[in-house]
């Protein structure tokens, strides 16, 4: 597979200064997961260039777009359905690289070419990823990013791998797991007992899927009972989304979203963490943690059952009696717990905003 040698040689260009990034993740009134993605991206490329100027695209109806860190220009929808926005901002904004995020367009694309950007292209579904391995995508593609480990968006196939070989392009990398990077005072809440002790649930689903708006209702109904059967439980969401835990239960804390590396911090602490089938459930593994992933989204079923047949995690359907048997069978299962977890940390999941960071390196030396 095509790869890009990061070594640094005398003679070699240097870095602009001030680069130009455009993100143009998927997003709409449902679900930030590209976007959660780029904007760890971004954040990250801030740190790393204080002087860059980044922009994003997004739909005005993602409940996250006003209070986007990052210059933002608001559309209709998502801007795969915006081409001539898009055109437009490549033209006046000129970035050295554009990051597609799930999203995009034939005629984007070689707007993007026009203006003499290095192309991004981040893949999360199979159809995303088919339409990267097009011919006259390959050609205008630099790097295609491959957002899920092997285990969820699987090997690249035969076909795939020939056409790689034909056109020498683009780069593919897997960005495995997007792990936000941890503030110098960042510390999580603690548990009363010592690590191990508690179990953490994490429904998510903070933009709300259309057929999961009770997703969190199950996750609460099932931390409570958690609670009352003498399990120390902390869980994770929206404090408007907490109406279901307003009678106190003993050894239930109910906490407030928070950073990425505080939760990742409280993930790695406990003795058993219960996610939805998103991100989170991947953050957890790479935590190294035992793990129950309970479906919220339509797409979330098939990336549990990938992280199943892999042996790193457990499933349960999405209803409070099916998460609370789920998690017994694990507490009651010391062995299979802890076994459960150490495959999970000898995955060894790479940090997929490094491995980003990386390639935006890359790209910008070779201008």
């Amino acid at each position: 597979m095509p790869g890009i040698s990061w070594c640094w040689t005398a003679g070699s260009p240097p870095l602009p200064e001030a680069p130009r990034l455009l993100f143009l993740p998927v997003s709409g009134p449902y679900g930030m997961g590209e976007y959660a993605r780029s904007l760890a991206i971004a954040s990250a490329a801030s740190e790393r260039w204080p002087q860059a100027e980044i922009r994003f695209m997004l739909s005005r109806q993602a409940p996250y777009a006003a209070g986007a860190p990052f210059g933002v220009t608001l559309l209709p929808s998502s801007p795969t359905f915006h081409s001539a926005e898009v055109i437009a901002q490549l033209q006046q904004f000129r970035p050295h690289v554009v990051i597609f995020d799930n999203a995009g367009r034939t005629a984007q694309l070689r707007a993007a070419q026009r203006a003499a950007s290095r192309i991004v292209y981040i893949s999360a579904r199979a159809r995303q990823r088919g339409k990267a391995f097009r011919w006259r995508w390959m050609r205008m593609i630099d790097e295609h990013w491959i957002a899920y480990p092997r285990i969820i968006a699987g090997d690249l196939n035969s076909l795939e791998r020939l056409k790689l070989r034909l056109l020498r392009r683009p780069v593919v990398r897997y960005l495995d797991v997007i792990l936000a990077r941890a503030a110098p005072t960042a510390h999580p809440p603690q548990a009363d007992g010592p690590p191990e002790s508690y179990v953490l649930l994490v429904p998510g689903g903070g933009t709300g899927h259309p057929g999961a708006r009770d997703a969190v209702a199950h996750f609460f109904s099932a931390a409570r009972t958690l609670a009352m059967s003498g399990v120390e439980t902390f869980i994770v969401a929206p404090a408007a989304d907490q109406g279901g835990a307003a009678a106190p239960v003993a050894g239930l804390r109910c906490l407030a979203p928070m950073a990425q590396p505080q939760l990742m911090s409280l993930m790695r602490g406990a003795r058993l963490v219960i996610a939805n089938g998103g991100s989170t459930l991947l953050q957890a593994i790479a935590c190294g943690c035992a793990c129950i992933g309970v479906p919220i989204a339509g797409d979330q079923k098939q990336r549990i059952a990938a992280c199943v047949a892999a042996d790193v995690a457990r499933a349960s359907d999405l209803g409070a009696a099916d998460i609370v048997a789920a998690a017994q069978s694990l507490l009651v299962a010391e062995a299979q717990r802890a076994a459960l977890a150490q495959r999970a940390a000898a995955l060894g999941l790479a940090d997929g905003v490094e491995v980003a960071m990386r390639a935006l390196d890359g790209l910008l030396k070779a201008g």
